[in-house]
């Protein structure tokens, strides 16, 4: 009866044990599906701004522009036809308030109900105009031509270098430099608190004394439960001042503030998860290896570091993680500027960053709600592509081993 009674008990430990994986599971692949469904529908929208059109005269030969070439020439940087294709003509920018300075307001009309004819004479009669103008004023007599919406590319998306949803006419979702700063920040992180994270995990694994030991790891792990806003603000009060004041710099926001920061923040994972791999190592290699005349410190970095490397990689992939994923603590530091980075001494954007700022002010359905989904999807696929990687390294090194 015992027996019984206790294989039902493993059965149904065992039952709910598959059934909490399984529901796990299930719950991250609808959660990666929504992202990269959400994210897709970008691709299948206009940048212009919704209701509005840009016209041109019927004599024109520019037959489409780029959402880049629009807010190009709406800025004044794009200034003659010929620079996208057409005549060697001034560019006569139009907008629908600017009717005022061709008709009276008695031509108009007191409810605008003379405004698509007018709008229509005005376009047909200069033939260098380019004019944003609301849709709903166009009629079917409309005397100008349309230019086709733009949907966004793959390739303007990813390599467009200028991030800003609330251009107009035409917003501009260029993802390139924020992927270059998540990238930029998390490497200089990692390059700071991997070497400096083992090191202390081997002190505390293989040099350091018990009572050092005991009184160190707790405060360590103490560190890991620190909410990251409180890290932004240490790095706010402290870590930003110092480097404006350091390199005689305008602001103190850069990627080396945030790089600085997310190390910090690195650091916890990366020492416990490498010291409890560390001492993992069997005591019978540490004696082998010291009876064959080897030094201590040649037994650690021959031994015991090839022999827990695949629990240091997962330090490092957490460590990562961690970095890339990081929000609250990186809007705080680095200046939110969304361009290239050349040097760690400037401000730059990661995409959590960018993604926490704008959520709340993005329509939902918008293309700029999409955008944001399509750049939590990159995020995803950079920690995914960096866990391959290193896991990739870390079996490769067992093999050899063996």
């Amino acid at each position: 009866m015992k027996n019984i009674f206790k294989r039902f008990v493993e059965r149904f430990v065992e039952g709910i044990l598959f059934l909490s994986g399984t529901i796990t599971t299930i719950t991250v692949l609808l959660i990666v599906l929504f992202l990269f469904r959400e994210g897709s529908g970008l691709f299948n929208k206009s940048t212009m701004e919704k209701g509005f059109v840009l016209a041109v005269n019927k004599s024109n030969p520019v037959l489409q522009l780029s959402s880049f070439e629009i807010k190009e020439i709406f800025d004044g940087k794009i200034t003659r036809w010929k620079q996208v294709g057409g005549k060697d003509e001034e560019i006569k920018l139009f907008r629908v308030e600017d009717i005022v300075n061709y008709y009276t307001e008695e031509q108009i009309g007191a409810n605008f109900e003379n405004l698509p004819v007018l709008l229509s004479n005005v376009v047909d009669s200069i033939p260098n105009i380019v004019a944003f103008v609301p849709e709903m004023y166009l009629n079917k007599s409309f005397k100008g031509r349309i230019l086709p919406e733009k949907k966004l590319t793959l390739k303007e998306f990813f390599f467009g270098k200028e991030w800003f949803p609330t251009a107009q006419p035409s917003a501009q979702f260029g993802a390139f430099s924020l992927i270059t700063g998540t990238l930029w920040v998390s490497l200089w992180a990692i390059l700071i608190s991997l070497p400096l994270g083992l090191s202390v995990a081997i002190y505390m694994a293989e040099i350091a004394n018990p009572k050092v030991r005991n009184w160190l790891k707790p405060v360590i792990e103490l560190l890991a439960g620190i909410p990251s806003v409180v890290y932004g603000f240490f790095g706010l009060i402290v870590i930003v001042p110092l480097i404006q004041k350091l390199f005689n710099l305008p602001v103190g926001e850069t990627a080396l503030a945030g790089s600085l920061i997310l190390a910090i923040m690195a650091l916890p994972t990366i020492i416990t998860i490498s010291e409890d791999a560390i001492r993992t190592t069997p005591r019978a290699m540490k004696e082998a290896s010291l009876a064959l005349g080897a030094t201590h410190w040649q037994t650690i970095y021959k031994v015991i570091i090839p022999y827990s490397s695949s629990g240091i990689a997962a330090a490092a992939i957490l460590g990562i993680g961690r970095a890339i994923g990081e929000t609250m603590a990186v809007l705080m530091v680095t200046g939110n500027a969304a361009i290239i980075p050349t040097t760690l001494l400037e401000p730059v954007r990661t995409i959590p960053a960018t993604i926490a700022a704008e959520m709340g002010e993005a329509p939902q359905g918008g293309i700029h709600f999409e955008a944001l989904f399509a750049l939590g999807a990159i995020l995803f696929i950079m920690t995914l592509i960096i866990n391959i990687v290193v896991d990739y390294i870390s079996n490769k090194k067992k093999i050899s081993k063996r």
